[in-house]
Parts: structure tokens; C-alpha cells; sequence
């Protein structure tokens, strides 16, 4: 009987830790709009990016999410040269997910200097704008630098 006892206790404790570690973590949705001609604008990048890492690494899922001057960005983080280069390399190795806005990278002029790869990252899911409902829908939390 004790025996039974035992193995029931440990099975369950087997199970209950299971259900601990498959916890989920949260998901956020960083969208950067702000430009890529200003001291603030890199100041929101920057932060942009160490919000991105830092959810990132502590196992949280993160989308990153050029929008409106913020499309200027999209090509300028990809160039070795770029002070903030580092960082965005660092995240894309943690596995972060980014979008372009269509619309906007048209409208600032950014979309022709895209390479092929960075255009599959294009995303006009509403009205030409990528859509938030889409991720707040999956569970993300937005943050709008």
C-alpha cells in the first residue's frame, strides 16, 4: 500500500511539474515608427531593439514591426556599418519575427531600396498597413515606439 502511495505521489509530481515548465510565455508586438533622421528617433530604435532582446532572451516571443517612418529602419539596421547593427543581429539570432509596412515603405520612399528578401517581409494585411487585431488576436501585447 505504501508502495502504491509512493508511485501515485511521484507520477503526480511528474505531472504537476510538467504543467509548470510547459507555462507559456507572453507575446509582444514592438511597432517602431519612429525615423531614422533624429537623435530620438535613433534613441526609439535603440530602445526598440533592447526591449525586443531582452523579451527575447528571457523566452518571450517577439515581433518587431516597421511602421510609418519607422520603415526607414528596416534597411538601415541590415548595414554592418549601423551603430545599432549589433543589436538587431542579435535579435534576429533569438528568433524574433519582423514586418515591413507596405503602405508606408512606399511612402517614405524606403521600399525600392529593399533587397528580395526583406520584400517578402512586406505586410498590407489592412488597408495596406499591417493589421494589429491580427496579433493582439494571437495574444501579443502591442508597445508603440
Amino acid at each position: 500500500m505504501k508502495k502504491l502511495l509512493l508511485i501515485m505521489l511521484m507520477v503526480l509530481g511528474v505531472v504537476f511539474a510538467g504543467a509548470q515548465k510547459s507555462e507559456p510565455k507572453g507575446k509582444y508586438a514592438i511597432v517602431l515608427q519612429a525615423g531614422n533622421e533624429t537623435n530620438e528617433g535613433m534613441a526609439r530604435a535603440i530602445h526598440a531593439l533592447l526591449y525586443a532582446r531582452e523579451l527575447a532572451e528571457g523566452g518571450y516571443t517577439v515581433v518587431l514591426i516597421f511602421d510609418g517612418a519607422g520603415t526607414g529602419w528596416a534597411n538601415e539596421l541590415r548595414k554592418p556599418e549601423n551603430p545599432l547593427h549589433k543589436h538587431y543581429v542579435k535579435i534576429k539570432e533569438l528568433g524574433m519575427v519582423e514586418e515591413i509596412c507596405d503602405y508606408c515603405a512606399e511612402q517614405f520612399g524606403v521600399k525600392d531600396q529593399l533587397t528580395e528578401q526583406q520584400r517578402n517581409l512586406l505586410v498590407g494585411d489592412y488597408d495596406g498597413h499591417p493589421s494589429l487585431v491580427k496579433w493582439i488576436e494571437k495574444g501579443y501585447q502591442v508597445v508603440v515606439l
